[in-house]
């Protein structure tokens, strides 16, 4: 191992991969036979600040883990939320190979996961995005789904109308060429794909304003106490998550429908992949992510893979 590892910051890993290229990476990983059911499962550690995440992976290839850190009171001194960092490192010798922001690759592989299952989840013809939140996710949904669809028109959501958040990543997706507005949360019953991307403990909208012709992705929380849906959605929605038994343990949308209503059919992301599940569009459908490591791994590998083809590192 070197003294200094190479080093990929948030403006390579954004630019060097960018969004289409991670969603290819996701898709091709699973068709070759990456089982998010057998991935390794995330470690929380509760510390006095907030939580510290272990979030290890592995393939033939490499081995990697992300250590990333979550501080609920950061916001309110000017610091993110998350930060991250990921650590690749060789699968033959177990060598470090690459350090890489964590927090950036984040930003890139929830968005794109998502857009994976919106490519099969979402109408072929859905042009109008609902986002609720104003963060990185929201900025990076944005991005992902307009790689898998038609979007066309596009909302964001703030905690209040007059959010300054959602005011910036407004402007922001309107500079880099998308038909932005800020909205509000009744705007749900017109929108063809609904991402919820916040830190919401409690139901975002109630199931009666969402059409049937909706797709829902809500990626806001690995917590069982927490969710941004309600029962009646997960049990009115055809659902789709990772991987069923992570869903079980992490995802308070799913937890917390079940024990409300009773069971659920969870269809892993894996079978719509391989055309073992047929898509439902009689009703909405649900994607539930929490965030594996072996995400952050594929993506790290395609980063990578990217900034140096001769495979140097």
């Amino acid at each position: 191992m070197t003294e200094s590892l190479p080093w990929l910051d948030a403006d390579r890993i954004l630019t060097a991969v960018g969004f289409t290229r991670a969603i290819t990476a996701l898709t091709e990983a699973i068709t070759a036979g990456l089982d998010p059911v057998s991935a390794a499962t995330r470690t929380v550690v509760p510390v006095a600040s907030g939580e510290l995440l272990l979030m290890p992976a592995a393939t033939s290839e490499s081995v990697g883990v992300k250590v990333a850190t979550v501080a609920p009171n950061n916001p309110a001194r000017g610091m993110p939320r998350i930060q991250a960092l990921y650590l690749l490192i060789d699968a033959a010798t177990l060598t470090p190979r690459v350090l890489l922001d964590g927090t950036a690759l984040t930003t890139l592989r929830t968005p794109a996961l998502s857009a994976v299952a919106a490519s099969y989840l979402a109408a072929p013809e859905a042009s109008r995005l609902l986002v609720f939140g104003s963060g990185p996710q929201a900025w990076g949904h944005v991005h992902a789904l307009a790689c898998v669809r038609p979007l066309t028109d596009i909302t964001i959501v703030g905690r209040s109308s007059a959010s300054a958040g959602v005011s910036e990543v407004v402007e922001k997706l309107r500079h880099e060429g998308f038909a932005a507005r800020p909205g509000a949360p009744e705007d749900v019953a017109d929108a063809d794909i609904i991402v919820c991307a916040t830190t919401a403990r409690t139901p975002l909208f109630a199931e009666t304003e969402v059409s049937a012709r909706a797709l829902v992705v809500a990626v806001g929380s690995h917590e069982p106490e927490a969710r941004e849906v309600d029962a009646a959605f997960v049990h009115r929605a055809q659902t789709v998550v990772e991987d069923p038994a992570t869903a079980l343990r992490e995802a308070g949308d799913i937890i917390q429908a079940i024990a409300e209503r009773g069971p659920l059919t969870l269809i892993p992301l894996g079978s719509l992949v391989h055309g073992e599940a047929t898509v439902d569009f009689s009703r909405p459908r649900f994607f539930k992510s929490v965030g594996m490591g072996w995400e952050d791994l594929v993506v790290a590998q395609a980063c990578v893979r990217a900034s140096w083809p001769s495979n140097e590192h």
